[in-house]
């Protein structure tokens, strides 16, 4: 079958003298997005020849620690959704669901 549409996803990030990161910037052309600012970003990709991920994770160093916990929660929840999604396992996804819950709440996010 012939590939009929490419997506490009690009990311900038901005460093410091000490390759600090300073600024993240995201655009998606498809998605309508421009070089919209954000503070924090996790990529996580599949190597399927050597059967493990391989992930990028970076903040800015102005990324307040209340809204790191929210990212963490947030991106916990929809990893759950995405599980389901992928593998139809509704009895893990209700293990995943738990824990998110549990971790809102040690955190007094809800």
């Amino acid at each position: 079958m012939a590939i009929a549409h490419t997506s490009e996803i690009k990311l900038t990030v901005e460093l410091d003298e000490n390759r600090v990161p300073e600024g993240l910037k995201w655009s998606a052309e498809d998605g309508g997005i421009q070089n919209e600012d954000a503070k924090a970003m996790m990529l996580s990709v599949w190597d399927s020849k050597n059967r493990e991920s391989l992930k990028i994770d970076l903040w800015t160093k102005d990324m307040p620690v209340d809204e790191m916990k929210i990212f963490f929660h947030q991106t916990l929840v929809t990893m759950t959704d995405t599980f389901m999604k992928a593998t139809q396992d509704e009895k893990m996804t209700a293990t995943m669901k738990d824990f998110c819950d549990y971790f809102a709440e040690k955190l007094e996010l809800k």
